[in-house]
């Protein structure tokens, strides 16, 4: 099988898989014990969580914490929901979100969308409120590649008095992380396991915490997984070593698969994109049909966790496209282990597949 669809998750990198193997001890082994436990073995499993934290700290600016949490939907939902009491009601987000920010603003209430263009770049003339509290800019969008640019969001949450919470989820490990104030990142969309996310916090900003027990990362409760977070900061620390490389790859797959798909239409902006997404239509192609017939590539018609609800894209709408156009849209996602021989046998499958539907 061909994978392309590396912005639902990636494949976990041989380093993190082996980071993770001594930390699912048996019975027989030292490497099983509760890293919030103060004997030895406990002590053994805390610094393997601390080690991990500083890599995966690495990558960010200085001047802020990490927070583990069970997937960047929960950093997300802390974020908003845990400084709800400590600033003003009203949320803006950008047209693009994640649902993990668009559903949480809902929930809240109060919230404002910022409309985007047809590139997906957020519009930073916008008005905001006076009583908006919180901006929401994703770094990178999952279903477009779409790259913000965050100086003029951290500016302007900044003259508001907001603070600014960036969805870095397809960005973390692939570009340069910029500052804001709450950062939410996921392991397994850095070629890590899945489980394990983390919220960065700026120092000095306190949050109410949202999962309540025994407060085991401060603002979280939960025994952590040493096991989950050793894969976690190895595949940070390996991203951070391979970023220029991984860039120059996506770089050449990019190119060919443009080459490949001449005869589709782009969603979204060629340049202002993370290379690794290519989402591209053919009007009146039926999707469902398509993946069901290209049964050997894995791709997608969009989110991973808005698939099967049969509604058009919130995010090919916003940027302009009719509930047709986005439901005859498919992304492509490649990553570190694509090569361009499966770049070149899945433009001919799904091609192939395509002019059977007379397109």
């Amino acid at each position: 099988m061909i994978y392309l669809d590396y912005q639902a998750t990636t494949p976990l990198a041989a380093e993190a898989r082996d980071a993770m193997l001594r930390w699912l001890g048996g019975a027989e082994s030292d490497t099983f014990g509760n890293p919030h436990s103060p004997h030895r073995m406990g002590r053994m499993a805390a610094a393997t969580v601390e080690a991990a934290r500083e890599k995966i700290a690495a990558l960010f600016p200085p001047g802020g914490r990490i927070v583990f949490t069970g997937n960047a939907c929960e950093a997300i939902n802390l974020a908003m929901r845990g400084s709800a009491s400590r600033r003003k009601p009203g949320i803006a987000f950008s047209a693009i979100e994640h649902a993990a920010v668009r559903d949480t603003a809902f929930a809240l209430g109060n919230w404002h969308e910022i409309p985007v263009d047809a590139k997906g770049k957020a519009d930073s003339g916008d008005a905001l409120s006076e009583d908006t509290g919180l901006v929401a800019v994703m770094a990178v969008n999952n279903e477009i590649g779409t790259i913000q640019g965050l100086a003029p969001w951290r500016e302007k949450a900044r003259e508001a008095g907001a603070l600014l919470l960036v969805d870095a989820v397809q960005s973390y490990g692939k570009i340069h992380v910029e500052e804001a104030d709450l950062i939410a990142i996921s392991s397994h969309k850095v070629y890590g396991p899945k489980g394990v996310g983390a919220l960065w916090v700026r120092d000095g900003l306190e949050l109410d915490p949202q999962v309540t027990g025994g407060l085991q990362e401060g603002l979280r409760s939960g025994t952590l997984s040493p096991a989950l977070i050793a894969g976690f900061g190895a595949a940070a620390q390996l991203a951070q070593e391979r970023m220029e490389a991984d860039a120059e790859h996506l770089e050449a797959l990019w190119t060919r698969a443009r080459e490949l798909f001449e005869d589709w239409t782009l969603n979204g902006s060629a340049d202002a994109r993370w290379h690794g997404n290519l989402n591209i239509r053919k009007d009146g192609l039926d999707v469902a049909r398509l993946i069901s017939e290209c049964r050997d590539v894995m791709f997608s018609a969009g989110s991973a966790c808005a698939s099967g609800s049969g509604r058009p894209s919130h995010v090919l709408k916003a940027i302009g496209l009719t509930d047709a156009q986005a439901k005859s849209s498919i992304r492509i996602g490649m990553g570190r282990y694509t090569t361009l021989d499966e770049i070149e046998t899945a433009a001919k499958a799904i091609n192939a597949a395509a002019k059977e539907q007379g397109l």
